[in-house]
Formats: structure tokens, sequence, C-alpha cells
């Protein structure tokens, strides 16, 4: 499996929050060659991996397939595109970027850019109200094409950059999924210590909604939900971020389960896999959240690929973190607690 391909493809397929259908259905199409029975389930990508053992527990790998992105409230009359968010978007990014309008055909549009002794919001910042789109039309052509309740993403294509590191949009979690197609790849014809489920997950950036349901719907016993976190930049405090580079990042918890921590770290250190230790001191705001208190509750843990510059079209992971965050996992499942 080539990771950058992959993750490449999975990027260029549009899936903000609540219009996720071409993201997933691009997930499905490659999680089919190791879940063949996989489908779209009340908008998840969900397959089962390998025959069921009996007697064997659970275990699902989670990834969402959203992206933050805005959504059309209307349009004025001068022909610009007034908008609302879709997830957390750093607002300070929002002028001069260049985004796709998803109506009946995709068409290409730039945020307007106020002058900044114009601009209303705190520090110079626009308010969600100053937000303006300009696709070049005027009203009468926009509704043609747009309607309101239309989904907005940014028009940012994957790029390369030095020492095996990729930037773009969308990263965060389609680098996720790449991971855990790679962890498959790594488990074929491999005995496992788990029947395992994958489910790629909906509207993860509007609360965990699509894990929710997954969670409900697959009941697993135990699940690892593979996201992204915050890696290293300068100014940003070092001892809450993890490095890129150097692996994947274990959750540890009050709201995760500290045995599957724990077994995630001692298959990490069997296979002399490094490893990076991720503290949080209350719930982790990830699919993991919703996997632990569903039903009875699964063993939940966070396994998270670091990421620079999250929420915004200029993400940047290293790709050798995917490839040792899927070999955690096959090591892990291959292994059990």
């Amino acid at each position: 499996m080539d990771i950058k391909a992959t993750i490449t493809a999975l990027c260029a397929a549009s899936g903000a929050s609540g219009d996720e259908s071409t993201a997933a259905g691009t997930a499905l199409s490659m999680l089919k060659e190791y879940c063949p029975d996989a489908e779209i389930v009340s908008g998840n990508v969900i397959g089962t991996f390998g025959s069921r053992r009996e007697g064997l527990p659970t275990l699902v790998l989670d990834a969402h397939i959203d992206q933050i992105g805005m959504i059309v409230t209307h349009i004025t009359d001068e022909g610009f595109i007034k908008v609302g968010n879709i997830g957390g978007i750093d607002r300070r990014l929002l002028p001069a970027q260049p985004v796709i309008i998803h109506g009946k055909h995709d068409i290409l549009g730039v945020v307007c850019s106020v002058p900044p002794h114009l601009i209303s919001g705190e520090n110079g910042v626009m308010e969600w109200g100053d937000v303006s789109i300009d696709a070049g039309m005027t009203r009468d052509e926009l509704e043609e094409i747009v309607s309101q309740g239309d989904s907005i993403t940014f028009d940012v294509k994957l790029r390369e950059l030095a020492g095996g590191r990729i930037a773009g949009g969308a990263l965060d979690d389609r680098c996720g999924v790449a991971a855990i197609l790679r962890t498959l790849e790594l488990l074929k014809g491999q005995q496992t210590a788990y029947n395992i489920t994958v489910n790629f997950s909906t509207q993860e950036e509007l609360g965990e909604r699509g894990a929710k349901i997954g969670a409900f719907r697959l009941a697993p016993d135990f699940a690892i939900a593979v996201d992204v976190s915050f890696a290293y930049a300068v100014g940003e405090n070092e001892q809450k971020c993890g490095k890129l580079g150097k692996g994947a990042m274990i959750g540890i918890s009050p709201s995760l389960d500290r045995g599957l921590s724990m077994g995630l770290i001692r298959a990490a250190e069997k296979a002399a896999l490094p490893y990076q230790r991720e503290v949080m001191e209350g719930l982790t705001s990830t699919n993991a959240d919703r996997y632990s208190v569903s039903r009875e509750g699964a063993r939940v843990c966070t396994v998270s690929i670091p990421l620079r510059n999250m929420h915004t079209p200029a993400e940047v992971i290293d790709l050798s973190d995917v490839e040792l965050t899927a070999q955690l996992i096959a090591e892990f499942a291959k292994e059990g607690e």
C-alpha cells in the first residue's frame, strides 16, 4: 500500500461534516479490499475484517471521515455567498482563502478579504457575519447552482514537503483512515486476538455523532479511536504536544481504559516501535468518548497521529507516523492486551 497515494486520494474527496457521501464512497472502495462486506450504514463506512471466530472479543478500529468546512446560509442581492461554520475553523485564516462550493455541481470561489481597518471583529479577526464568498456570479446565476445548506470546503491540494512530510487540508482525519487501511494490510493472513470491525465515522466535527451511532450498532468490547493530535510547532507548549516523526501518540486519560493504554504501550515496546504518550486530563474530544459510554461501555483508547496546524488548509503530518501507527495497532491486534 502506498500510504501517500492513499492519503492523497482520501483528502481529494470532499466530505464536510453532514455531507460526507463523496469521501465515504472513496473510503468504501478502499475498505472493500480488506473487508468485502463493507457498506455504508447511517453514513458510516463499516466493514468486518476476516472471518468471525467464536469466543474472541470484538475490537473496533474507528477513524472519522468528515472534515471541517462551511455551510451556505444565503446569497446576497449582490451575488455574494454568506456562510456559517461546520466544525472549529480558525477564523484568522479565512480572508482570501480559495474554496469549493458543493452545489448542483462544484464551483470555485474565494473568501472576500476586507481591509483590516474595516473589520468589525475583535483584534481584526473576521466574525462569521463578515464572511462572504465571491464566485464571480450574479445572484440569479448562483441560485441556478447553489442552495442554502450546500457545503463548502477549502480548495487545497496535498503537497509534499521535505523529509517525508506532507501538507494540505482534511488530513484530520483522512490520515487516520489511511492508518487503519494500512493496519488491515499488515494483518492479512495473520491470527489476531480479536474479531476486528472497522468504522469510518461521520460528523466527528459536530460532536462525534457518527461514532455514537456506530458504537451503539457495533457494541464492541474494545475500541481504538485513530485520530490526530497536536504536534509541536514554534510558539507552542512543548510539554503538551507530540513530535512529528516520533511515532503514534498513545492516549492516557481518566476517560480512557488504563489497561488498554498500557497494552498498547507494551505492544510498542515489544516490537521496538517508537511511540509517545499523550496525557489528557478528562474527556478526549475524540470518538473514544462515545464508545466508552455506549450501551454497557467499551474499553477504549486513542492512538493519534501528530499533526501541525490543525483545522486549517495547511495541516502537516509525517508519513512515517502513519506507518508507525498502523504497525502499533497491528502488533496489538495480534498479541492482545
